[in-house]
């Protein structure tokens, strides 16, 4: 079982539409977003208890915060397959199927990366012609699956670096961070 955290009038919402003592908050979101309620495994360690409804919340409230609390919890450990990962022959691939997962597990706020750069250089730009401009022989490669570039002729000490600011950048704790520059 995953924990999330919600905020007080998502877990009051939760909690004004349990049907039963004992219904646990994943029966009571399947129910509430009409998905299968058969799936829910015997869950004992959350519990909700019913408590009076604070304000009337529509379905489509409904799902569009059930919704923002699954996006909210996409990981980048989601999306790295450290199969393929092993696969790769050097630093600059391990590097960019890094990248890739980081954006599939954060599309919307991956432009935050461009923001971070050298003294002299960028390190990530939305072009190629961005990145050589930007300096001499820095071998832009496109970030698989996605419309951002890299540079890709820096030692693997920089990479990490790289990694280490845009996971920060992307909201990871420094134990995240740390396990994510681990993988390259």
């Amino acid at each position: 079982m995953k924990n999330i955290e919600i905020d007080e009038e998502l877990y009051q919402y939760i909690a004004s539409n349990t049907q039963y003592i004992g219904e646990s908050a994943s029966a009571i979101l399947r129910r509430l977003l009409q998905l299968d309620v058969t799936k829910v495994k015997d869950v004992t360690t959350t519990k909700i208890v019913s408590e009076p409804k604070v304000e009337q919340v529509t379905p489509t409230k409904t799902v569009q915060a059930a919704t923002e609390i699954i996006e909210d919890q996409t990981s980048v450990f989601d999306f790295i397959n450290k199969e393929e990962l092993a696969m790769q022959r050097g630093a600059v691939g391990r590097f960019l199927l890094i990248l890739a997962a980081l954006y599939r597990a954060h599309p919307k706020e991956f432009d935050v990366v461009t923001d971070i750069s050298g003294r002299d250089r960028l390190y990530f730009a939305h072009s190629e012609e961005e990145l050589a401009a930007s300096g001499s022989s820095t071998k832009p490669r496109q970030i698989p699956e996605s419309p951002f570039w890299v540079i890709t002729n820096s030692n693997t000490t920089r990479k990490k670096m790289m990694l280490t600011k845009a996971a920060s950048s992307l909201g990871y704790k420094d134990v995240e961070v740390e396990k994510i520059r681990e993988l390259l």
